[in-house]
């Protein structure tokens, strides 16, 4: 009996998870779509929660997962406001998929590939210079896996994703390796963006691939110039992507 009763506990905690989990990523998107403008207020915990049909602990917990990633400001006798957008946790990998959910801003999209040029080139000299026959070795994996299954396939991109991980990681720089997930995020997101409404028009393998011989050779100023190229390319084909028209908001809100 007890054992069961355990079983139906942790069951009823990973529920709860996925609820909360649910419902912050809800309002994340709409925060950062811009559906919900900073200085908005959400509804109170009670209302909120029962017309999310959801436990007000799930809802908390949701609000809790938002404050952290400086998307609302909790404050008592005020209660939950959207944040100002220079508090929001951009490199959040969460943050990051939420953006590419609709159709994400402009001025944010050329922005995030604007650090992208300040970071990766030289991640990428520094690699040239530091790295190991491993990291080598893990690039040449992620550009096979990369050119066997293209980057309209889940596996595709994911091998992209290793393949700047392991350009960080070469870099022999702990604060540079900080950068991963977000980085990867950022790829994911852009590429599959770049999909949406048609395929990829150019293929950037070989892009890659001259990162990559670069970095093999050990020229820094090649994996500079090389990386630089690919970002740049990069953004083109992003901002070349078919944008969809925003659809007109018909129905009520998360919270």
């Amino acid at each position: 009996m007890a054992e069961q009763e355990e079983t139906d506990s942790a069951r009823d905690r990973r529920k709860s998870l996925r609820l909360h989990g649910r419902v912050a990523r809800d309002i994340g998107v709409s925060i950062v779509s811009g559906d919900r403008k900073p200085g908005d207020l959400l509804d109170g915990e009670i209302d909120a929660s029962d017309r999310l049909k959801v436990s007000r602990t799930a809802y908390r917990e949701a609000i809790r997962i938002l404050a952290a990633k400086g998307l609302v400001e909790v404050k008592p006798k005020v209660g939950t406001r959207v944040s100002a957008r220079d508090k929001w946790h951009l490199l959040d990998p969460d943050l990051l998929a939420w953006m590419f959910e609709q159709e994400p801003d402009e001025h944010l999209l050329k922005s995030l590939f604007e650090l992208r040029k300040v970071v990766e080139p030289e991640a990428a000299a520094f690699a040239a210079s530091r790295r190991s026959q491993t990291h080598v070795e893990k690039l040449e994996d992620a550009l096979e896996r990369m050119a066997e299954y293209t980057l309209a396939s889940e596996e595709g991109r994911v091998a992209d994703q290793d393949f700047h991980a392991a350009l960080l990681d070469a870099s022999d720089n702990p604060f540079l390796r900080t950068l991963t997930s977000s980085v990867a995020a950022a790829v994911a997101w852009t590429t599959e963006f770049k999909q949406r409404h048609q395929p990829l028009v150019r293929d950037p393998l070989p892009d890659h691939v001259e990162v990559y011989r670069a970095i093999a050779a050990g020229d820094p100023d090649w994996a500079r110039r090389a990386m630089a190229n690919l970002v740049e390319m990069a953004l083109f084909d992003t901002t070349s992507a078919p944008r969809a028209k925003a659809p007109k908001q018909t129905g009520s809100r998360a919270a």
